[in-house]
């Protein structure tokens, strides 16, 4: 306890060189942490935005590219589905239900995706969580808008609102689609998905307000019985991005896959989005290993600054040391002490660093949601999280053994001949 106490004021006495070295081992604690968080949220967010989805079918590019601009809405592709071979595809045995969906609107920077209302009944997310609404309902005519939460908060939306569609992605568009507003009927719940940042209209209102011929008589939707409603959202649109099926076994999924992929009429692709969400991780194994080493280095650097610190007042501390040994301090207590001064510095970096990682966490969970989709958990630190943490504290402790090794061995002799 004496040690301790001893140390503590030993540290005080060199704050300006021990402040240094904490705020070094504190910046690499909250690196280390930080990419480790973000590499597991990462994983869970983008495994947890599609669920029960046996096949996704787009234009034959590459799987992930397929996965990524469907799902995702990141990149795009450049070629559809025909409607005639989606109606075809669908009408297969085995085939549970679809979802169309058509990209490449937006509205202020968040997609459009156009789709029918099967897309609110099959679509799931995380655990095969269903999509539920905060307010309103899905789309019943061809000019109602369903937005996805963080775009309803994000942009100030609430029912009855209008909205304007203006084509092309991104925030910069050069054409809106004022002649068609829609009206806001239903906000979803949030979902820690691309589906909070996502417009959804009728995939019969793509057409209408390309110049199709999308039919208008929604207005007399009370003449039509439930089946012409569902045609009018629908529509007949030439092509469309790509869509999703669910199948009532796994034997038709790994058949109609195959069918899909000799398709003849047109060069189609269909993926297994479980399959090549593996495929991705598998992928980006490599960075995630860059990532870890990067910050492993930035650690140990950090607590190598700790050790040249340590040494340097070690040859300052000689006389100190020696008026310790001559009013009775054994060899094995200047040991000790040494050790505890590397082992407390240690240990105050990372409950500093613990401190600066909650607080980028804080500062950050916002902009990586909004741009990157990745939803982080400000949650306790995890089980690996606190072994990174005691793997930094006994690596600090170890390498101050080596002042405390020296100081062990300078002898009461060695330091009072230091000269003044």
């Amino acid at each position: 306890m004496i040690l301790t106490k001893l140390a503590f004021k030993s540290l005080l006495n060199r704050r300006a060189s021990v402040v240094l070295t904490l705020f070094t081992i504190a910046v690499s604690v909250m690196l280390l942490l930080s990419i480790e968080r973000v590499r597991v949220d990462a994983k869970s967010s983008f495994s947890n935005t599609i669920s029960g989805t046996d096949l996704i079918v787009g234009a034959r590019t590459g799987d992930i590219q397929l996965l990524l601009s469907s799902v995702f809405r990141i990149g795009h592709t450049n070629n559809g589905v025909s409607w005639q071979s989606y109606k075809y595809i669908t009408s297969q045995r085995g085939v549970k239900w679809s979802i169309p969906i058509s990209l490449g609107d937006s509205h202020k920077g968040q997609a459009v995706l156009g789709t029918t209302p099967d897309y609110f009944t099959h679509y799931r997310f995380a655990k095969k969580q269903h999509l539920s609404f905060s307010a309103g309902n899905p789309f019943s005519t061809i000019h109602g808008v369903v937005l996805g939460n963080e775009v309803a908060t994000k942009l100030g939306y609430k029912l009855g609102d209008s909205i304007i569609i203006s084509h092309g992605m991104g925030n910069t568009s050069f054409h809106h689609h004022n002649d068609n507003p829609f009206e806001v009927v239903g906000i979803l719940n949030p979902t820690g998905t691309p589906v909070d940042k996502t417009l959804h209209i009728p995939l019969a209102a793509i057409d209408l307000i390309h110049g199709g011929n999308a039919s208008h008589k929604h207005d007399e939707h009370d003449e039509h019985d439930e089946h012409d409603e569902h045609h009018n959202l629908t529509g007949h649109p030439k092509q469309i991005t790509a869509f999703l099926m669910g199948f009532d076994s796994p034997l038709y999924t790994l058949q109609i896959r195959r069918n899909i992929n000799q398709y003849k009429p047109e060069a189609l692709l269909a993926i297994m989005p479980t399959v090549t969400l593996k495929d991705l991780w598998e992928m980006l194994a490599i960075v995630e290993k860059i990532l870890l080493l990067f910050s492993f280095v930035v650690v140990l650097i950090s607590l190598l600054g700790m050790l040249t610190t340590l040494l340097a007042n070690l040859n300052q501390r000689r006389r100190e040391l020696a008026i310790l040994r001559s009013v009775g301090a054994r060899p094995w207590q200047l040991f000790t002490l040494i050790s505890m001064e590397s082992l407390l510095t240690t240990f105050l970096g990372c409950v500093l660093g613990c401190a600066l990682f909650y607080a980028t966490l804080f500062l950050g969970a916002d902009y990586l949601q909004s741009h990157a989709g990745i939803s982080v958990n400000i949650a306790m630190l995890s089980r690996y999280e606190l072994t990174l943490i005691g793997v930094i504290m006994a690596a600090g402790f170890i390498i101050g053994l080596i002042p405390a090794t020296r100081a062990y061995f300078y002898s009461l002799s060695d330091g009072m001949s230091i000269k003044t």
